[in-house]
């Protein structure tokens, strides 16, 4: 049996702002071709953890190792990094917006972002500061999933959005993801509706690992959900 290729390798990783211990001693391999949901309430470390292996954070111990290297120049082309906040220039209409990420990334895959346009039902000549904050939310994910990345990191991409945007989104990144090729790390509180997507979760609490394994493993093992688990967690 062919041993597993891991993305992304992380060994006793630790982050703070002042007294607050972002990140606690976090370590673990993601291989290839799997969908990691990193699960836990706000003020858990999720975002911290997602923009460390983006290299927008330096922990202050630790290693990360994207591809065997150290988050660098030499693998931005290797992560796509989606983050919460939204990053778009109002002014940019979407067709703008996607002319200028082909134009930036190397790894655009225009084919896919008109799929994935049409399938989020973005209009071309809308301004994004006329978008609502669900369909600004889509263009977010566009811009990550239509990049030919190793690593796509999606920040809490359902995040204060409506109903309607959550379902596009997730479907959105069933529909693109085949497993060949790419990883996701996915952070969320949002566990009712992504957790289907998951081959993994990592709950942490105040930095540090709760518990980690195979989704359906841990559904079996517990006998419920991994929404049911997560309240069980942090009830």
């Amino acid at each position: 049996m062919a041993s597993k290729r891991y993305v992304l390798e992380i060994d006793g990783l630790s982050k703070r702002y002042g007294r607050v211990e972002a990140l606690d001693d976090v370590s673990l391999q993601l291989p290839m071709g799997e969908i990691w949901g990193v699960l836990g309430p706000n003020g858990s470390g999720k975002s911290t953890l997602l923009k460390c292996i983006a290299g927008l954070v330096k922990p202050d111990e630790g290693s990360i190792r994207i591809n065997g290297l150290s988050p660098s120049r030499a693998t931005k082309s290797v992560v796509a990094f989606v983050p919460e906040i939204n990053t778009m220039y109002r002014w940019m209409t979407v067709a703008e917006v996607m002319s200028f990420a082909a134009a930036f990334y190397q790894d655009w895959s225009k084919e896919r972002a008109q799929e994935l346009m049409e399938f989020m039902r973005l209009e071309p000549g809308k301004k994004v500061g006329s978008l609502s904050k669900g369909m600004r939310a889509r263009l977010r994910l566009i811009l990550g999933m239509a990049r030919d990345a190793q690593l796509v990191l999606l920040d809490e991409p359902l995040s204060g959005i409506d109903p309607a945007s959550r379902d596009r989104i997730v479907e959105g990144i069933a529909r693109q993801f085949d497993g060949e090729g790419r990883s996701i790390v996915l952070s969320t509180h949002a566990v009712d509706e992504t957790e289907r997507l998951f081959d993994t979760v990592m709950f942490l609490r105040d930095g540090h690992i709760e518990l980690i394994g195979n989704a359906e493993e841990l559904r079996i093992q517990r006998g419920k959900s991994i929404n049911d688990l997560f309240k069980e967690v942090y009830a």
